[in-house]
């Protein structure tokens, strides 16, 4: 299987129409197509068990799990089924998740949450790439075995801040970040990844950015558009101290996105200048990207396809 380059965020609407996007954006020759599951919307594990019916080569991940919600042996019962399906495909990609949507939505008691994931990872990556796990942690406890081990099935886990990324260089099949600024992927994120991996022996595991990305020229249609569709992060505790870590302390002051931080953030202009900055986030180190189109400007359908084609043809000559 060629190795992906690129790949595209399918989420938004329900599960018929996330299916049918994840068919076009495997239409389109891009390599992978990912899920978030949050809220009380729709699982993504459980539409990529029907994505894997309807496709034949596209990757399949999830970015991501929360954590808090089911065990991770619920998790690896529902890896099993998609790595079955379409094997060899499914990247099962995890994360706490934030205070503000686990605590008030289902009343957990959200702390310690890189020490939660460790004990998460550690479940689910055994049990998955193992075939057997016997734990007793803070958090779990685990005592399962699965008819095969499934070794080809990586277990990512999200990241944002120094201390999360030198956990995924030392313990995880790779690292996920979300709106992280270039420049803070070059100059915390991938040194942390490698020390990291240093410290465990062990080689660097990929660094998948997740980068929203606009193809659209009016910077100020570009800029509203970002205020709409992403509005929540600057509002979360965990993004607005990686903003103020990567040199923007309005996203602590203001909880909003500033004009520099989506100029910072964000890939937008024509294609050519599109494709110019996430070639340049390939060049700084990043493994592969997954894009979040952000539509802009009146026809929103028109904005997607152009992006994807404009993905389709990075990944066609990657």
């Amino acid at each position: 299987m060629k190795d992906t380059r690129y790949g595209v965020s399918a989420g938004g609407g329900d599960a018929s129409t996330v299916l049918n996007r994840i068919v076009e954006i495997e239409e389109s020759g891009i390599g992978a197509a990912w899920l978030t599951t949050g809220g009380a919307g729709i699982d993504g594990l459980t539409v990529l068990a029907a994505a894997a019916t309807r496709t034949n080569r596209i990757k399949l991940g999830t970015s991501i799990v929360p954590t808090w919600p089911r065990h991770p042996i619920v998790a690896v019962q529902q890896a099993q089924v998609v790595e079955a399906l379409a094997p060899g495909r499914l990247r099962l990609g995890i994360g706490p998740s934030h205070k503000p949507a686990i605590q008030a939505m289902y009343g957990f008691d959200f702390r310690a949450p890189l020490g939660h994931l460790k004990e998460y990872v550690h479940v689910a990556r055994t049990l998955l790439h193992d075939g057997a796990v016997d734990f007793k942690g803070e958090f779990y406890e685990a005592h399962a075995r699965i008819a095969a081990p499934m070794p080809r099935v990586p277990v990512l886990a999200s990241a944002l801040r120094r201390a999360s990324f030198e956990y995924c260089g030392a313990e995880t099949d790779g690292a996920i970040s979300w709106v992280c600024p270039p420049a803070h992927l070059r100059d915390t994120a991938l040194p942390a990844l490698k020390r990291g991996a240093e410290r465990a022996g062990r080689p660097v595991p990929p660094l998948i950015a997740h980068a929203p990305i606009c193809v659209h020229e009016r910077v100020e249609e570009v800029r509203e558009a970002v205020g709409e569709q992403l509005a929540i992060y600057p509002k979360l505790p965990f993004y607005a101290r990686m903003f103020a870590d990567a040199g923007f302390p309005e996203a602590i002051e203001s909880a909003r996105w500033s004009e520099r931080m989506i100029d910072a953030t964000v890939a937008h202009g024509s294609e050519t200048a599109v494709a110019r900055q996430l070639e340049a986030l390939i060049k700084s180190g990043a493994t592969e990207i997954l894009v979040s189109v952000v539509t802009a400007g009146p026809d929103r359908k028109a904005s997607w396809k152009r992006a994807l084609e404009l993905v389709g043809k990075l990944e066609a000559i990657a």
